[in-house]
């Protein structure tokens, strides 16, 4: 996967920077913001998105779905949809467009298929496709946008969960299958990569390990880990060689927060 333009990781035009954050204390990880900064202010929001940039991070991950009356919007699901008025896609796109996110690259994470025409041309009409990855569950999804726009990275987020099962009446079996998706992911992930079908690799901390990091790695990918609310274990993920941390909570890149339980 090529990497992603940006001018310089740690001063963009816009960010408000305070003097301690000017030396960030992992350079070579990519650091990602989860809905922007979900746990600083409400995830997929304007306010989010700019604590993230606020908190110095260089890619800023956010959901679209289409909603049942067709709107494309920037929520995680149905229920988040509802909580709120949404951004709509044109005017996230329209932020990320702005000047003060020149520098900061986009994962576009597709909830579900079936709208991908809609979001290449958004990002092409605003010059976004240089910096931004379309992530998804669905491997039809990324192939779908093979066909539309090649030269945008695709990362395919596994596991398929819209909630953490690790965390509710299911854990035993949720486990129990995280295991067997362990074993597997890393042959399965780099010849993806090789194929061509996709560039990363967007995988739950818990299925991520050092074989999984060095096959992608070998085949040419990046290994993107969510969503990682620990410091500690930030940086044992940071030692192993993944390329990206996503978190809820930028502040953890620099240890001026206090980690949290993982979260979806």
């Amino acid at each position: 996967m090529p990497t992603l333009p940006r001018p310089d990781p740690r001063t963009r035009p816009g960010r408000r920077q305070p003097h301690d954050l000017l030396v960030p204390r992992m350079p070579a990880l990519k650091r990602v913001g989860h809905k922007g900064a979900d746990h600083v202010a409400p995830g997929n929001t304007r306010e989010s998105f700019e604590a993230a940039l606020e908190h110095g991070v260089d890619m800023i991950e956010f959901d679209v779905l289409r909603l049942r009356d067709g709107r494309l919007v920037l929520a995680h699901d149905y229920k988040d949809a509802a909580k709120r008025a949404p951004l709509t896609l044109d005017e996230g796109l329209d932020l990320f467009a702005s000047e003060a996110y020149a520098g900061v690259e986009l994962d576009v994470d597709l909830k579900l298929p079936g709208y991908e025409p809609a979001v290449v041309e958004g990002l092409n009409a605003r010059g976004l496709s240089g910096r931004s990855l379309i992530s998804s569950q669905y491997l039809e999804s990324l192939d779908r946008l093979r066909e539309l726009e090649p030269e945008i990275p695709r990362g395919w987020s596994v596991p398929r969960a819209q909630r953490d099962y690790t965390r509710s009446m299911w854990a035993v079996p949720a486990y129990g299958i995280l295991q067997v998706i362990k074993r597997r992911l890393p042959a399965r992930a780099a010849s993806f990569i090789r194929a061509g079908r996709i560039q990363a690799v967007m995988a739950h901390h818990y299925v991520v390990t050092q074989r999984l990091a060095q096959q992608v790695r070998a085949a040419g990918g990046e290994l993107y880990v969510w969503t990682v609310d620990d410091a500690e274990k930030i940086a044992r993920l940071e030692a192993i060689g993944v390329h990206a941390v996503i978190t809820n909570d930028p502040r953890l890149f620099y240890g001026n927060a206090i980690s949290h339980s993982p979260a979806e």
